[in-house]
């Protein structure tokens, strides 16, 4: 639900089961321009952010029934809520519970007593985060882009929800990305020559990574931290394959290996689209040389754009 915060600074939610922490966050909150939700247990919080999504939750740790990192797994656990601020509030100093409330997806923590200075400073920061990755996330929605970052070893660490319907098509196996999985086989091998060679400070690999649903991928030149970007881009697909291979007289992997060599791929590329080794690759385009009766690749390629050309 959208948020209601047109007149204020934003929306907070105070979960917290002592009635004078509530009173007294809730004062300082709205005297400082913003709207605030109040509930004295996990369960009411997330009753009511199913009516009322807020911008920012401050989270009592220690409540009856369940505490608030349990209330924030929950939280977390829902696609459509994930993406709200949690910062934790508890007068523990303890280095495990710190550690459990940033398991549990909260961003930050404040300790108890309550400073207000330091509780509007926090929000303010927090809510500014959100909304700069907000922006950014919907900039990427409604362009010809989308994006996905990588670790070092593949795995996903930040997915918009356009580059994660981008990559389920491309895997054609009914499966479901997410966050914490690694990419596909054949996207991982690719992007991880490109790791390699960043790593060992050696020239770049082969710019885009074409799959065989027309979806590009392209490595940013950018290393953030440890991440690695990746910036995905559908292509419509206007070759008719079927008619091609029986036009042509070619079968259909030979019209597939033709229509990456137009575009460009080498054949160690053509393998990893299609799952298949270099050397096989070559073996297909010899007989595809003799079908076609040329002996060059770009012969072949010609004879294949012509007909394309005139479906």
């Amino acid at each position: 639900m959208k948020n209601e915060s047109a007149n204020n600074h934003g929306i907070v939610m105070i979960v917290d089961d002592t009635p004078s922490n509530l009173a007294y966050l809730s004062d300082t909150l709205q005297e400082a321009g913003y709207r605030v939700l109040v509930a004295t247990n996990g369960h009411d919080a997330l009753a009511q952010i199913n009516l009322l999504k807020p911008d920012i939750i401050l989270m009592d740790v220690l409540m009856p029934d369940i505490d608030g990192f349990e209330t924030c797994r929950q939280l977390k656990a829902d696609p459509l809520k994930a993406d709200i601020p949690v910062l934790f509030m508890t007068g523990l100093s303890e280095l495990d519970h710190l550690l459990r409330g940033f398991s549990e997806g909260g961003l930050d923590y404040i300790i108890k007593p309550i400073r207000p200075q330091e509780v509007l400073a926090r929000i303010n920061v927090h809510l500014n985060l959100s909304r700069d990755k907000l922006r950014a996330e919907n900039a990427l929605s409604i362009s010809t882009y989308s994006a996905l970052a990588i670790n070092a070893s593949g795995m996903i660490t930040w997915l918009t929800p356009a580059a994660k319907t981008l990559i389920n098509e491309s895997m054609q196996n009914g499966l479901s990305i997410e966050i914490d999985d690694y990419l596909p086989a054949p996207i991982l091998s690719w992007a991880k020559q490109h790791i390699g060679s960043k790593q060992k400070n050696q020239n770049e690999t082969s710019d885009d990574f074409l799959t065989n649903t027309g979806l590009t991928l392209r490595f940013s030149n950018h290393q953030i931290s440890d991440e690695y970007m990746l910036w995905l881009k559908k292509h419509n697909q206007d070759w008719n394959l079927s008619s091609l291979k029986d036009s042509l007289g070619l079968t259909f992997r030979e019209v597939e290996i033709l229509m990456w060599i137009a575009r460009g791929k080498t054949n160690k590329e053509v393998g990893l689209i299609l799952e298949s080794s270099p050397r096989t690759v070559n073996k297909h385009l010899e007989h595809v040389f003799e079908k076609l009766g040329v002996s060059t690749r770009a012969a072949a390629v010609a004879i294949i754009l012509q007909r394309a050309g005139s479906e």
